[in-house]
């Protein structure tokens, strides 16, 4: 009879929320640090409240949805190799 495999850091429910959590955190200290920064704006759209923090946030969705479609592309059938 096979034991139960201990599961990994990143699969344990409680470490799951902790991420969660650490995630929000730095994404509120993102905003909130940028009201302490002096920044010079050099477009007219990087004045806005926010807008390094919109911008990271808009760039990784855009990869995520490359890398889909990059995926649905050059996926192949089950029996490819067969």
């Amino acid at each position: 009879m096979q034991g139960e495999k201990e599961k990994d850091y990143f699969e344990r429910p409680g470490n799951i929320k902790k991420l969660w959590i650490a995630l929000y955190v730095v994404c509120a200290l993102t905003i909130v640090f940028e009201l302490f920064i002096d920044r010079t704006p050099h477009f007219g759209i990087d004045r806005i409240f926010g807008f390094y923090a919109l911008l990271g946030f808009v760039s990784c969705a855009i990869l995520i949805i490359i890398a889909k479609v990059i995926g649905f592309i050059l996926k192949k059938n089950e029996d490819y190799y067969d």
